[in-house]
């Protein structure tokens, strides 16, 4: 099959498509075993087994590649959220099926999960932010907050600010998430469980 570009000068050949992929998978394996700090192009490229002027023909810095790295991660999280909470056909049983995703994907993507975390919060011990509100990314409050707002209006859900508690069921399930990184024994099925009670507690009338 030819490699050549198949329409419009910026579409990525199927061979360059493949390189992205595997320099990204590279990334989050060094981000993931090394930490941000200490994942640099050379690492990369060993990572990879590929020159490091293999990488910058794809990426011309560390910053490239790595924010290339972290969009891909959140676009997979989001997907499988949105897949799973989109087969729901009331309200709640959507909530029911976010908090679950989003606990599911973490546990099942732990790499990625460290990806987030090297590459949203400081170097001083993973607790503050490097930018306010930088952990809330892809507009994932206001998908939750839309799910609330449909429970709402279905009847199903009691009146409250939707902002607000879709910080709070967010800001809850990454307290679990943060718990269990430094406490691999947290058992995050029954968390899940506990964290899906816990939120129909809160909005249910």
């Amino acid at each position: 099959m030819s490699a050549r570009r198949s329409s419009g000068a910026d579409r990525p050949t199927f061979t360059e498509q493949a390189r992205h992929q595997q320099l990204i998978e590279a990334t989050i394996d060094s981000i993931a075993t090394r930490g941000y700090p200490a994942t640099s192009l050379a690492a990369i490229a060993e990572q990879a087994g590929v020159s490091k002027a293999a990488v910058l023909y794809h990426y011309a810095s560390k910053d490239k590649l790595t924010e290339a790295t972290l969009a891909h991660v959140l676009d997979r999280f989001m997907a499988y959220v949105s897949e799973r909470v989109e087969r729901e056909d009331d309200p709640r049983g959507a909530l029911v099926a976010y908090v679950r995703a989003m606990i599911g994907y973490q546990q099942a993507n732990r790499r990625h999960v460290r990806v987030i975390v090297e590459m949203l919060l400081d170097d001083q011990g993973g607790t503050k932010l490097k930018m306010p509100g930088s952990h809330d990314t892809g507009g994932r409050w206001q998908g939750l907050a839309a799910l609330l707002t449909a429970g709402q209006e279905a009847g199903a859900f009691r009146e409250f600010d939707t902002r607000t508690v879709a910080l709070a069921i967010g800001g809850a399930i990454d307290g679990v998430i943060a718990h269990w990184l430094v406490h691999p024994e947290l058992g995050l099925d029954a968390a899940s469980e506990e964290l899906v009670a816990f939120t129909l507690l809160a909005v249910e009338r």
